[in-house]
């Protein structure tokens, strides 16, 4: 039964069942504390009443030599104190524990046994409770002493106690009002708890929790990319199973819970708690990992309670950016050799109709020999075939636009500097060559020329690219490296140069510019070979 209530109802029950077991543990200590009370008091009273019968002449004068020529006197004298102050029983016994007065009559006469009597024959004077023939009784015991101070006999005085059940019933009208309104207050706040509490779940079952929360893990299990989020806190809340692989963690290490620097010291994730804004598409290295990361503050309420990373491995990242740049430029090669080889073979086909064969095959020797010289060339001072294909590309790219792409001949490349590979320098040629391409295309003058030169020795490379075209203005110069900032209006997306500057920070490298409007531009990147200490 209980199961198949919603949430609001479980709260209210067990509220309700907590307000009713506090009032009942309150109601038992409050009701002992009366009963206690009450029991002082009358032992008090029982006390006064006792020494003023141990006081009475026809009590201390029937307990002389002869007490059973008294006995008749102190039946009376105890009989009327008894009314007088409404108590159960008065009884009189001299030193040999014989009653002389006894509100049951048959009692008279006889021998009392009871076990807390015996330090009432020794003087003293106390209260006690018993339980006897007539039920629980408070009994005050005061020693009879007579007018040489001698102890003669003891007084009893008892008052039967009433049953707990005597005691709810005598309780006032009020106390059971007072218990009723606390229920009923009880339940209406525990109902009210359980309504918020349902709508700081966002109105969901448990159950429905519980499976949003299996299925979002399994997603960020799931996912190709790397994800982290953290608390405000900083403490860890997810760290998913891709995020471990890049970050070289432990699969089996549980994470969650923990401090984010304690699992990834130099992480960058807090500082999006302060900044309290997304950070895009930037370039981290995290330990000896280099990543390409989005990282985003989680906010509930207009508060940010928390920050999330989504990243990829840099390597794919690169990947992909060659294959934007790279194998698009493969692309555009091969339809350009397309095009430059049908020109030519309707060259060849031409002089052939005309009956200068000679000519024709003195033009197949002439454009032969330029392309194996250039790939020749290309092939022995550049150690790298997807660098070499790119430079052949962009070359054939520049002839079709009507560009002529120039490599310095003293140009080399035996190896790539420390922390950077060949993905990152057909990333960074490709985009340097391409915005010279665009930069060049913007403008109307017979000679368009771009100047590229790689050169390497044991301590830096260094990379030139130049061209005569529009150039830039500082402002521009200024800008030109930020994420999103393009000069080429709706077309362009403001990446690429983007990309070069992670490169550059990556390698630890330099940038310098040199342009002016109409003096056309100039970069030159500079890299150290060998990684540095900081």
């Amino acid at each position: 039964m209980l199961q198949r209530l919603k949430i609001t109802g479980k709260i209210a029950v067990l509220s309700s069942c907590i307000v009713l077991f506090s009032l009942l543990i309150g109601g038992t200590i409050l009701v002992g504390t009366i009963i206690g009370l009450n029991e002082s008091e009358l032992g008090r009273r029982l006390l006064v009443t006792a020494r003023t019968v141990a006081q009475l002449p026809e009590v201390t004068g029937g307990l002389g030599d002869t007490p059973a020529s008294g006995a008749a006197a102190i039946r009376e004298a105890a009989e009327r104190i008894r009314i007088i102050n409404d108590v159960t029983y008065v009884v009189v016994m001299d030193m040999n524990r014989v009653r002389l007065s006894h509100p049951v009559q048959g009692k008279i006469g006889t021998v009392s046994l009871g076990a807390d009597e015996g330090s009432a024959f020794a003087e003293h004077t106390y209260v006690s409770k018993a339980k006897g023939e007539l039920g629980t009784a408070l009994r005050a015991f005061v020693p009879v002493m007579n007018a040489d101070h001698v102890q003669v006999g003891v007084v009893v005085v008892g008052q039967l106690l009433p049953s707990l059940g005597q005691v709810l019933l005598n309780l006032s009208g009020q106390a059971y009002i007072i218990l009723l309104l606390s229920l009923l207050f009880g339940i209406w706040c525990s109902w009210k708890l359980a309504q918020h509490i349902k709508k700081q779940m966002f109105e969901l079952e448990p159950h429905e929790i519980a499976r949003l929360f299996v299925e979002r893990t399994a997603t960020f299990h799931a996912m190709h990319e790397g994800v982290i989020a953290i608390d405000k806190d900083e403490m860890v809340t997810i760290f998913n199973d891709k995020a471990k692989q890049i970050m070289k963690i432990d699969p089996g290490r549980d994470v969650i819970g923990l401090p984010i620097r304690s699992v990834l010291p130099d992480t960058r994730l807090p500082e999006i708690l302060e900044l309290n804004h997304p950070i895009y598409n930037q370039e981290l290295l995290i330990g000896a990992t280099l990543i390409m990361s989005n990282r985003v503050p989680i906010t509930v309420g207009g508060q940010t309670v928390g920050a999330v990373a989504i990243f990829q491995d840099r390597t794919e990242v690169t990947h992909m950016a060659e294959e934007l740049t790279g194998v698009k430029t493969f692309v555009d090669a091969l339809r350009v050799q397309n095009h430059e080889y049908m020109n030519k073979l309707h060259t060849i086909g031409g002089l052939i109709q005309l009956g200068n064969k000679e000519k024709a095959l003195e033009y197949v020797f002439e454009i032969t020999e330029q392309k194996e010289e250039l790939t020749r060339f290309l092939s022995q001072r550049f150690k790298n075939d997807s660098l070499t294909g790119l430079l052949l590309g962009k070359i054939s790219r520049g002839r079709e636009l009507g560009i002529t792409v120039e490599i310095d001949r003293q140009s080399h490349l035996e190896q790539f500097p420390a922390r950077l590979d060949h993905h990152d320098f057909v990333v960074l040629i490709g985009n340097l060559l391409e915005n010279a391409f665009d930069a060049l295309q913007q403008i109307q003058q017979e000679e368009k020329r771009i100047f590229v030169s790689i050169e390497q020795d044991d301590d830096i490379m260094s990379i030139l690219v130049e061209d005569n075209g529009p150039g830039m203005d500082s402002e521009v110069q200024e800008r030109i490296f930020e994420q999103g900032f393009t000069t080429k209006g709706s077309s362009g997306r403001g990446i690429g140069l983007y990309l070069i500057a992670g490169i550059v920070r990556k390698g630890s490298g330099t940038v310098r510019i040199d342009s002016a409007p109409g003096k056309g531009a100039s970069f030159l990147i500079s890299f150290p070979m060998w990684e540095q200490t900081e």
